[in-house]
């Protein structure tokens, strides 16, 4: 990661470099390993998982059945917000890590590195949430459709609210910047050269001025090493908020109203639209713009609503082996994407420093 260091020997932060360097790099990255991804999600969603038995056999059904286009689908919608996204990431993991040290030119431990990863994760999740679940939804289609038309029914059906569906496991599962970050510093700092008879500050950092100068193969190297590290740490909770994300709310009648009221029951309920003989619907401006369904008189069954029943619901059907599925083609993705990331970023803030 880049510093400038001014005259007097203080590091100081850099945050539009870095998020300038960032924003370039995700979207090289995503250019790489988003064919992969559409794979990952595939296998992720329930409906449509069972279409496929390996990751090069989806590959090849996708290609045969949608054409070459089909693994770039939903690839507008995390296009039009990796700036914004993989920018806030570099920027707010540099800015994290710095709040931890007593000085300005202090040398982060690794643990202070790992921590400002989860935080930054956790920070974009609010851009993440919205751009995954439009993406998700248009990779789980197998009709070609819009980003923006996914945007407009999901605000049209469940309003703002709806596009953050999946937002604590989106959240959760981006602590794994954590594990990202703490593994490629690791990585770079174990190719630096050693330095001898000296105190473990000063070994520490002669350790970071030799990152900054490392090979390039070491680089690619301890970028494969970050992107694997990240996944792993997390992966299940990707696999939940897939399957938060590709589903939608199943809304039913509240049994608790029947017992309190022998009024006609009147349900606030999704666009979509239902209807039975016994019931009138009614949904009031308010609930139709922010697109919540009134509690006293519907609930959501839907299995996957919410973190915990979805991995309830999902160990009771599938058992332990469903919170790995897609970790394949997610790892055969996360060597060369992360190579690209933070070889990218890293050529970036060296061409400017």
């Amino acid at each position: 990661m880049e510093e400038v260091v001014k005259g007097d020997g203080k590091v100081q932060l850099d945050p539009t470099l870095d998020f300038v360097a960032g924003t370039v790099a995700g979207m090289a990255s995503l250019a790489v390993g988003f064919p992969l991804d559409t794979v990952k999600v595939r296998f992720q969603t329930p409906g449509i998982a069972s279409k496929y038995t390996s990751t090069f056999s989806a590959i090849r059904t996708i290609v045969r059945e949608e054409k070459f286009i089909g693994l770039y689908r939903g690839i507008t919608s995390p296009m039009a917000t990796v700036a914004l996204m993989n920018g806030l990431v570099f920027a707010s993991y540099r800015f994290l890590m710095k709040l931890q040290l007593e000085t300005a030119d202090g040398i982060p431990t690794l643990a202070q590195i790992a921590l400002a990863g989860a935080g930054s994760g956790i920070i974009s999740a609010m851009i993440t949430t919205p751009t995954e679940l439009i993406k998700i939804r248009q990779q789980s289609l197998l009709v070609p459709t819009t980003a923006r038309q996914v945007a407009w029914q999901i605000f049209r059906e469940s309003g703002i609210r709806g596009l953050y569906r999946g937002l604590t496991a989106t959240a959760l599962r981006d602590t794994g910047y954590g594990a990202y970050f703490f593994a490629y510093e690791a990585t770079c700092r174990y190719f630096a050269p050693p330095m001898a008879n000296s105190t473990s500050s000063d070994i520490l950092a002669h350790v970071e001025e030799e990152v900054a100068t490392l090979s390039w193969p070491a680089l690619l190297v301890a970028g494969g090493v970050a992107g694997v590290a990240g996944w792993i740490a997390t992966f299940p909770l990707d696999v939940v908020k897939t399957r938060i994300q590709a589903s939608q709310p199943i809304y039913t009648p509240n049994p608790a109203l029947s017992a309190t009221t022998t009024s006609t029951p009147h349900y606030i309920i999704p666009s979509r639209g239902y209807s039975t003989a016994h019931a009138t619907f009614r949904t009031p401006l308010l609930y139709r713009w922010i697109g919540v369904p009134s509690q006293t008189t519907v609930k959501d069954t839907n299995p996957y609503r919410s973190t915990w029943s979805t991995i309830v619901n999902s160990y009771r059907a599938e058992g332990l082996p469903v919170f790995f599925r897609g970790l394949s083609p997610t790892l055969i993705r996360a060597i060369p994407v992360n190579m690209v990331t933070f070889g990218t970023f890293e050529a970036i803030v060296h061409a400017f420093s």
